[in-house]
């Protein structure tokens, strides 16, 4: 049964512990998530956590497409397009809570999570992918947070993990959605460990023969296997596309006003496929996106992780009221007639004040949905 979450829990050698597997089941949609893959995967992940014969977590997608394309979007749109403002208001407030409480979880977990993060890596995949802490690639990954195509913008913890990436690469990949591919994201540190895609089998059985009584930092134990299945897989990695044009891209992206970047990203001579897209994505996609995500990577670089979620649930609620996120949905996957009817026509049209609205919370702090989230 598709549209859902699989769980199985394999035995280890010494019997007394266990390898937790998830595996998100959604193959049609690239194994986007559902809210009931979300609740199923957090309710589960919680028991794992405190069961102490679960000793590690892998976290893979149903088939070789994707490991996870994102958030069930198609839903969401039904909702905005067909409910009154409260109860979208509603809906997304659930939705969205639920799916970064699960993401705040593994990001804290107290045991080794690791993410196979096979072909696709997008959005709500990526929240699941950069939480976990063995991120494993592959030479068929990309991975992408392609918001501004929508009109939503970077979330699933992405004020919080863009906002770590060197090179203001984070302004980069918000700004245009641009995939990444395994090589890059190594490099990057979106990623640490490279495998080919017929090692999962291997990765999973020599987990179950680690003998984790010996152990004393299960981490380090998962890390060593990881690398040293590493050796001599990365010439049948992909070339490097980001790597090269790391010092334009980075001087492109300086925080000095969202229309210098914006010009400067498009003005610059980077005469390769993948740039010519990135461009186009940047040029296509919502200003009002643009806006929110210049933001997020030049004045919320210095929140908590909780803070980050908190303030990203403001954002997204807002996002699914104010309609850019409904047309982009349209636009893209509802009727693909690739024509956005955005609010704005470009960045510098976005009015200021609107921005700081969406920005304004929702809630307050102590009637906030995640008013728990780091408190305990």
């Amino acid at each position: 049964m598709s549209d859902t979450v699989e769980f199985i829990e394999l035995a280890c050698s010494n019997n007394e512990h266990k390898i937790g597997v998830a595996t998100l089941d959604n193959p049609s949609s690239l194994n986007a998530l559902s809210f009931d893959m979300l609740v199923s995967l957090k309710d589960k992940l919680e028991l794992w956590h405190n069961d102490e014969s679960i000793i590690c977590v892998v976290i893979q997608g149903s088939g070789e497409k994707a490991f996870c394309a994102g958030g069930d979007i198609r839903t969401m749109y039904n909702v905005m397009r067909d409910t009154d403002d409260e109860q979208t208001q509603e809906f997304c407030t659930t939705f969205f809570t639920v799916e970064y409480q699960c993401d705040y979880l593994i990001h804290t977990y107290s045991k080794p999570v690791i993410a196979w993060g096979e072909g696709i890596v997008m959005g709500g995949g990526m929240g699941l992918f950069m939480a976990s802490s063995h991120r494993v690639v592959t030479p068929k990954s990309r991975l992408a947070m392609p918001e501004i195509s929508i009109g939503l913008y970077p979330d699933v913890g992405g004020t919080y993990f863009l906002n770590r990436l060197n090179h203001n690469i984070g302004m980069f990949l918000g700004m245009t959605g641009i995939m990444v591919n395994a090589s890059d994201a190594k490099e990057l540190k979106m990623a640490n460990h490279l495998l080919l895609s017929e090692d999962k089998p291997a990765l999973v059985e020599q987990l179950q023969m680690v003998d984790w009584n010996t152990c004393i930092d299960s981490y380090e134990a998962v890390s060593d296997l990881l690398e040293t299945m590493e050796t001599n897989v990365a010439d049948k990695m992909p070339e490097h596309q980001l790597l090269p044009f790391m010092d334009r891209i980075e001087s492109a992206c300086r925080p000095d006003g969202i229309e210098n970047v914006v010009n400067r990203i498009l003005t610059l001579e980077i005469k390769e496929p993948w740039f010519e897209t990135a461009k186009s994505n940047l040029l296509s996609g919502s200003p009002i996106t643009a806006h929110i995500c210049y933001r997020q990577l030049t004045q919320l670089e210095g929140l908590s992780l909780a803070d980050c979620f908190r303030t990203e649930l403001n954002l997204s609620v807002r996002s699914s009221l104010l309609g850019e996120f409904q047309e982009g949905v349209r636009a893209r996957l509802i009727d693909k007639d690739g024509s956005p009817n955005w609010r704005y026509s470009n960045v510098s049209e976005v009015d200021k004040k609107m921005i700081d609205q969406m920005f304004t919370p929702l809630w307050d702090k102590e009637e906030h949905p995640l008013s728990q989230l780091g408190q305990f």
